[in-house]
């Protein structure tokens, strides 16, 4: 199993590129189930998560051309599979997302419970009970959730009203997509404002769906007859560039992301500022400038635009080092605070109090082993060891190949000290 090994103290300068988002690529993979005609991506993350539904969606029946690393023709003509088995979905979440188009298109899916990181419960209840609201059959058996509409005229799901409980990303993505081919209109409320939710918006309207409100939480889609192919460039990952932002800021220098969308950002760079860093932008791209002494900032996730969740442990890892004392709260996962244990191994004083962590910022980290927990927290452990003392050595890094392309190899270019270990 590979590991990282990182050498602290070295300050960031240079230029990175920003990758695709993993969290838009995904469901707009899943779009390509939607017709029958080519599906042409460009701008596609070199991720492991988007290897693994390449593969579910090739197992379906779906042709996969690969003209180079980030651009894919997904053509979905002949689908022999209406199902997604376990073996393929246990290690991604978002594999509940072919859950819709397949059932808009086919009437009928048989789709595994879904797996990934285990930072808390994320429930498909919400995507359930809004294909019930529109018509769907549905039922849990042997660990699958087993949907039809075979009893809908023409098949098809119908147009409905749906007041989604909590916010959900998935759950807006999945419902948008299987509404584009439904009969009749569908209003999803309390829909979630993402900006992968607008951009898989915007992949369906060239497809030939009717959308409206996209970003905001009212989304309203009128279903067609049929949806055709189009081609459209996946949006700039919004988190891996809030995670390189935050590492120069941490490591001090200056770093400049290429293909990095501001106003996707607004958050995250408030915050920034308020630790000390100086941050300045243009059209696509976004330069921090830092010394290295941060100042502590307080925070609180929740849905977009507030705070992304998918940014928190990264900041926790900022608030470590930095001066002053800072609460982090946590509101979306009630499980998102593993990292904390792997921090205090390098020297972080962090106290957790429910959904919240006190983090009390030290003169240094040490370097250590540590092991990576999720996603982000592997981040997080990566940030902590560039400004520690020494060599840390970071284990079960795949859950950093599932959402940082090319994370290593970036950073050296920027001037950290960081190898892979196979």
């Amino acid at each position: 199993m590979d590991k990282l090994q990182i050498e602290g103290g070295q300050p960031l300068n240079g230029e990175v590129r920003i990758s695709g988002a993993k969290n838009a690529a995904l469901p707009i993979l899943c779009a390509a189930l939607l017709t029958e005609a080519p599906l042409q991506l460009s701008e596609v993350p070199h991720l492991h998560d988007v290897a693994t539904m390449l593969k579910l969606l090739s197992h379906m029946g779906v042709q996969v051309e690969r003209s180079d690393t980030h651009h894919a023709t997904l053509h979905a003509q002949h689908i022999a599979h209406q199902e997604a088995p376990y073996d393929m979905v246990k290690t991604m979440r978002a594999s509940i997302l072919v859950l819709g188009p397949l059932l808009a298109r086919f009437g009928k899916a048989r789709v595994s419970l879904p797996g990934g990181c285990a930072i808390g419960s994320r429930p498909v209840d919400l995507h359930i009970k809004g294909l019930q609201a529109m018509g769907a059959d549905i039922h849990i058996a042997h660990g699958y959730i087993e949907a039809h509409c075979q009893h809908l005229p023409g098949k098809r799901l119908r147009g409905a009203r749906i007041l989604m409980e909590m916010v959900t990303v998935t759950g807006t993505e999945n419902l948008m997509m299987a509404a584009a081919l439904a009969d009749g209109t569908t209003v999803l409320e309390n829909a979630a404002r993402e900006p992968e939710v607008v951009d898989l918006a915007e992949c369906l309207i060239k497809m030939g769906a009717r959308i409206e409100g996209a970003g905001t939480d009212v989304i309203t889609i009128h279903g067609v007859d049929a949806l055709h192919g189009a081609a459209h460039a996946i949006v700039c990952d919004r988190i891996e560039a809030g995670t390189y932002m935050v590492a120069a800021a941490m490591a001090g220098g200056e770093v400049t992301l290429r293909n990095a969308r501001a106003d996707l950002l607004e958050a995250v760079i408030e915050k920034l500022r308020d630790a000390g860093a100086q941050v300045t932008h243009a059209a696509d791209s976004i330069t921090v400038k830092s010394n290295g002494a941060m100042q502590s900032v307080n925070l609180r996730t929740a849905p977009h635009p507030a705070f992304p969740t998918d940014m928190q442990a990264q900041f926790m890892a900022l608030n470590t080092v930095a001066k002053g004392v800072a609460s982090v709260t946590e509101t979306i996962f009630e499980n998102r605070f593993m990292h904390v244990q792997e921090l205090q191994r390098l020297g972080a004083h962090i106290e957790v109090e429910g959904h919240t962590a006190i983090v009390r910022g030290v003169h240094c980290l040490d370097g250590a082993t540590v092991m990576a927990t999720d996603l982000r927290a592997s981040a997080c452990l990566v940030l902590a060891a560039l400004v520690a003392r020494g060599e840390t050595t970071i284990e079960r890094i795949y859950h950093l190949d599932r959402g940082y392309e090319r994370l290593e190899e970036k950073l050296t270019a920027l001037g950290a000290r960081i190898k892979r270990i196979h």
